[in-house]
């Protein structure tokens, strides 16, 4: 609202300056320096981002001891599922891949001498072809 010559003549009186707006440009000064303030992170923090926990982890929501070293885990730091209930990551088994699983199954069953040639009688004659072996009907 405006102020009638009075009221501007008791402000210079009490020394007080009336407020001006600032100019087009002023303003634009002031825009740019509040949007680059934002893109270089100033003002409120952002909030931290959620680091991902590896598979089957979880965040601690009191402290324990690990069952596996008997070491202690503080609040809030990631454990995992060992043999006998929850501790260090470093102190669960490894679980191996699909094919590392086979590869185990399939190195046993040839140390074992459970092979394919094992299992299934040969119907090669030596110095006969595959074909002369059959019987004739």
């Amino acid at each position: 609202m405006g102020q009638t010559p009075a009221q501007k003549a008791a402000q210079a009186a009490r020394g007080q300056q009336p407020k001006k707006r600032p100019g087009k440009v002023q303003r634009e000064a002031i825009k740019r320096a509040q949007a680059a303030k934002k893109k270089a992170g100033g003002g409120r923090p952002a909030a931290k981002k959620a680091v991902p926990l590896p598979r089957g982890s979880v965040r601690a929501a009191y402290p324990g001891t690990c069952p596996a070293c008997f070491k202690d885990y503080a609040k809030g730091e990631v454990i995992t599922k060992v043999t006998d209930g929850w501790g260090h990551p470093g102190c669960a088994p490894r679980q191996m891949s699909a094919a590392e699983r086979e590869f185990a199954r399939n190195k046993a069953r040839i140390e074992s001498g459970e092979t394919f040639r094992g299992q299934k009688l040969s119907g090669w004659r030596r110095g006969a072809s595959p074909s002369s072996t059959r019987p004739a009907r």
